[in-house]
Formats: structure tokens, C-alpha cells, sequence
């Protein structure tokens, strides 16, 4: 079982063009033994609890035998015996245990056999010396790894949470957009179900220093820590930052709790939320590109956390939604509004616009009719924002005319759109074309769109075979704009050049440079990877291709050409 949950893209030129092998030195061995010594702390809990209820069930097994007469010691009709002496020594005889550790002699050397008898042929090096064992020369198979890890100033990184075979993990893959090619450069294992990513360009963790630039991403997981991964290094054992409770602080809440306690309380109490760390699943994070130190996370907590990236630490906590959990967050595009938030939550429907400068401020509130998928602004005209809900819509609303305080019911929109029968799990603005949509759902196909005059319509929609799609992203770089990343509970990751599409090319023809010609092959670039996510039994009708006006043709073409 594969499944691919969230991807994100890495903008060209920012990836180290030879990325460098993980290193050890006294700093990061200090940093892992605070990170491995909470992971101890979270197993040893896991271990008393299990041990708590194995003790539970033999103190009731023994009070089931007290009653019924029979005393503990006695098993198998023989009190207090499991076996006797003369067996022992009947078994050290059949097997020769009793001269089981004596080394055999070699009759050509006359040497007895050893565990390391080859001792003389090790090579042995001198103090200060590298380890011919562990360091390899350099050669041709040195230089043959560094060329494969090479990426391309043309390259772009795409970034992959993803769950295959019930092992969580972060792929890296590269997109050689000339070449139509897609590889797993590295992974990363994770240590738990990967929900959300956010990639940051600033660095973080002990590689600060004097950088103004880096290339690392942050993973919301349905734990409650958000671990950050510097992209250019392989083969990490550990991430560069975790923002959430650190190991001292898990230390110290441990000692609080006194062991008769635990035994009374066999089940872990659910923390409660706090101002310092989230106590459940992160669902969404945002990065503000204008105050690039600072990363906003949603749980489902019902807290939004402010990080500050430099110290790794929580800034400030704000529970607009109450305890409803948070399932999308996005920072206004417009450095003049830049600590304006816009955050989404499924429990109580609704979308919340705040200023991070003034959380007590009453702040704006609109309703919708279903739980709310994803909140985006438009980075074309920063007034307005989108909104995707469960139920298949997709709401355009104007952040200038908020409905009023407490006003009961559905909030109105500027227009309401039904793009897809299920939820609208996935949704991007194209950002070099104002008014190009992409929506993708549950019911497995991607559609794009054309807005003109606050009218959207279909241009075309396509069944990508990625199966339930959870994640669909336009490219960020002007040269590949209109790649468009699409990933789904199948696993695997395709590039769809839908530039090359005729629908898309007679549609947005005057607003950018598109191929030109009716012999244009449509792109499709895929991963090696993933497959089998789900049963790949489909019915032939959700195979086949929704033109603009309803005919349903089949193949790439969705739109009559004139």
C-alpha cells in the first residue's frame, strides 16, 4: 500500500547543486541525545502502560484461581517444579553442552578455532589515521555518487509525504522539466504519518549562522511535533529543528507525575492545549514570505501556533475558531497586510481573517455549509480569498465586505462554485495567469478553470490514474508555471504540462506564452514509485474525459478546437 498525502515544490537555483552527506560532530551529538532521549521517554511511557495492563490481567487471573482453590505455586500437578535435575542432565549429554565453549583444533595449523581467529589479517592504522574500514578511497565510484546527487540550477525539487507499506517517510524528488524526467533523489524516514508540508527558504537550526537563504521543509504530522528537514544533506538521522515540546520539557512533565499515579491511571491522559506546543495533530502550515522567520501551524488542537524559525521556538498561540481543530492556513500575499492570517476550520464551518498584531481584536467571520477543505488567498487581487469545503464547492468571497458580527447563516459569497461531486481536497492558483484555477478531489479527477469576470468555467477535466487526489501545486517559477503536480492514494506523482493541453493553450492563449501549433504532444511526466494505493478496479465511465460542454470525448482533447 502506497499513498502520497502532500507535496510542495522547491523553487529553481535554491538546492545545493552537490547536496552533502550527513556528519556527526560534538554539536550534533549533544542534539541527538536530547531528541533520542525523548523518544526513550515516549517508548518507556508506551512500556509501563503495557506492563500496567499485563499486571491488571495476571492479578485477575490469580484471583480467579484463588477462588476456585487452586494455589499459584502449582503447576502441572507438581507443586512448585517445572522439571527436574536428572532431564538437565540427560539434555547437557545429547547435545555435548558441557564442552560446548571449547574451541576446536586445526589440523593443518594446529591453531584452535576463535570467534575472531583472522585477527592478524586486519589492517590496523595509526592514531589520528581514518579508518580504512569505515573511509573509502577516492575514486571513479566517488565521483560516479557525486554526479548522481548533482542537481541542475534547471532542476526543480518536488516534495513527497508519503506512507508505503505502513512506513512513513518524506520523498525528494527532482524534475528535470527539458529531459520529462522524475527521480527519487532521497528520503527521509518519519515517526509518524506525514499531513502537511511547508517548504522555507530561510535557514533554520544550527546551519543559521550568517545564511539569508536555505532550503529546508517543515512536516506536520498527526503527532503533535512539526519536525524541519534540511534538503541538502543525506541520509539525516535527525531533523534539523522539532517545534514543539523539547526534551527537557517532556523530561521534567514526566518526573511531575508521581508512579503511583500511573498505576492508578492505565490509560495516558490526553494533554491539554497550552501556549507552547501543540498536544495533537498538525494540519496546516504557512510560511509568511514577508516575515520569512516566522511559521504558522493549525492543529487540531484548536490552536494556531506563531514559531520563530531563528530560535525554534513558539512566538504566540490563538484560539480564533475556540476548540474546533483548524484545517487550513494561509498568510495574505501583500507585504502591506502581511500578518493578516486567514485561517479555515472544519468543526464550526467557518473561515476567520486575523491581524496577528491585534489577536483581541474582533475579528472578521464567514459561514459556509460544509467543512471547510482549504483556504487560499488570490495572489492576483489580495482582497479577495477562496474557499473548498467537503461537500464539492469551491466559495469566492470578498475580505472588504465581511458579513456582520454573529450573522446567523451562510455567509454570502462573490460566487459559489460546484466543481466536483466530493470534497475538494486539493486547490491552486496558477501564479503567473490571473483567473487559471486547479481543483482536484476525492472523486479521483483534476479539473482546471477559467475565471473571467468573477464567471468561472471548466476548461477541462481529466482522471490523472493517481487515484483519490490529495494534493495538486502549480510550479512557482515563471520558466515552468504551468507544470501542475498531482498526487493522490495511489502514490505516485505526475507532472502535468498543461500548457501543452489544446484546451488550455485556445483558452489562455493572450494571457501568456504557450506552444503554438495543433501537432503539440501532451506532457504527462510520472514517478517511478508508488501504485496499488487502492483497488485499481475502476469503472469505465470515471476513465473517460469531461469536455467543457458536457460531450464527454474521449482521449486528451476536451475541447473542440474550430
Amino acid at each position: 500500500m502506497s499513498m502520497t498525502l502532500a507535496t510542495a515544490w522547491v523553487r529553481r537555483g535554491v538546492a545545493a547543486e552537490f547536496p552533502h552527506k550527513y556528519e556527526v560532530d560534538e554539536a550534533e551529538l549533544g542534539r541527538i541525545e536530547k531528541l533520542a532521549r525523548l523518544q526513550l521517554a515516549d517508548a518507556q511511557e508506551d512500556l509501563d502502560a503495557a506492563q500496567n495492563d499485563i499486571d491488571g490481567e495476571n492479578e485477575d487471573s490469580e484471583d480467579d484461581d484463588d477462588e476456585a482453590g487452586v494455589p499459584t505455586g502449582i503447576q502441572n500437578g507438581t507443586p512448585g517444579t517445572r522439571g527436574t535435575t536428572t532431564d538437565n542432565d540427560d539434555d547437557m549429554r545429547e547435545y555435548n553442552l558441557s564442552d560446548y565453549d571449547d574451541d576446536e583444533v586445526d589440523q593443518e595449523t594446529g591453531e584452535r578455532f576463535a570467534m575472531f581467529g583472522n585477527v592478524r589479517s586486519l589492517a590496523y592504522h595509526q592514531f589520528g589515521e581514518e579508518d580504512p574500514y569505515l573511509v573509502l578511497p577516492e575514486g571513479e565510484d566517488s565521483d560516479n555518487e557525486r554526479e548522481e546527487l548533482q542537481v541542475l540550477a534547471t532542476d526543480n525539487m518536488i516534495l513527497a509525504a508519503k506512507v508505503e507499506d505502513e512506513v512513513p517517510h518524506l520523498e525528494i524528488l527532482v524534475y528535470e522539466d527539458e529531459a520529462d524526467n522524475i527521480y527519487v533523489h532521497h528520503d527521509i524516514m518519519l515517526p509518524a504519518i506525514p499531513l502537511c508540508l511547508e517548504w522555507l527558504d530561510v535557514p533554520v537550526g544550527k546551519t543559521n549562522g550568517d545564511k539569508k537563504q536555505g532550503n529546508f521543509v517543515a512536516v506536520g504530522m498527526m503527532g503533535p511535533e512539526i519536525e524541519v528537514w534540511d534538503l541538502d544533506v543525506v541520509d539525516s538521522m535527525y531533523p534539523a529543528a522539532i517545534l514543539g515540546q523539547q526534551p527537557e520539557e517532556k523530561e521534567q512533565e514526566e518526573k511531575s507525575i508521581s508512579k503511583d499515579s500511573k498505576k492508578k491511571s492505565k490509560k495516558k491522559k490526553k494533554p491539554k492545549p497550552n501556549d507552547s506546543y501543540h498536544v495533537d495533530g498538525v494540519l496546516s502550515l504557512s510560511l509568511n514570505r514577508h516575515h520569512r522567520n516566522l511559521l504558522a501551524s493549525a492543529s487540531a488542537d484548536g490552536t494556531i501556533k506563531l514559531w520563530e524559525l531563528n530560535t525554534g521556538t513558539c512566538a504566540k498561540s490563538y484560539t480564533q475558531h475556540g476548540k474546533a481543530k483548524i484545517t487550513s492556513l494561509d498568510w495574505h500575499p501583500s507585504p502591506e497586510r502581511s500578518t493578516i492570517l486567514l485561517s479555515g476550520s472544519a468543526d464550526t464551518k467557518t473561515v476567520v481573517i486575523t491581524d496577528m498584531r491585534a489577536p483581541e481584536a474582533t475579528a472578521p467571520t464567514w459561514q459556509v455549509e460544509a467543512d471547510i477543505e482549504r483556504v487560499k488567498w488570490n495572489p492576483h487581487d489580495p482582497d479577495f480569498f477562496y474557499v473548498t469545503t467537503e461537500a464539492g464547492t469551491v466559495h469566492y468571497f470578498n475580505s472588504r465586505t465581511p458579513p456582520a458580527p454573529n450573522a446567523p447563516g451562510i455567509s454570502k459569497p462573490v460566487f459559489t462554485l460546484q466543481a466536483h461531486d466530493s470534497a475538494v481536497t486539493a486547490f491552486d492558483i496558477n501564479p503567473l495567469v490571473s483567473g487559471f484555477l486547479a481543483t482536484a478531489s476525492e472523486d479521483k479527477t483534476v479539473k482546471l478553470w477559467n475565471v473571467v469576470d468573477n464567471k468561472p468555467s471548466m476548461v477541462v477535466s481529466r482522471n490523472l490514474d493517481v487515484g483519490r487526489v490529495f494534493s495538486a501545486q502549480f510550479a512557482p517559477d515563471n520558466e515552468v508555471a504551468f507544470r501542475l503536480c498531482i498526487a493522490g492514494s495511489k502514490g505516485n506523482v505526475q507532472v502535468w504540462d498543461t500548457s501543452t493541453n489544446a484546451a488550455v493553450r485556445k483558452v489562455f492563449a493572450g494571457r501568456a506564452q504557450l506552444p503554438a501549433g495543433d501537432d503539440v504532444k501532451e506532457r504527462l511526466v510520472a514517478s517511478s514509485g508508488g501504485g496499488g494505493g487502492e483497488d485499481e478496479e475502476e469503472d469505465e465511465s470515471e476513465e473517460e474525459d469531461v469536455a467543457e460542454d458536457g460531450a464527454g470525448q474521449n482521449g486528451w482533447e476536451s475541447m473542440e478546437e474550430d
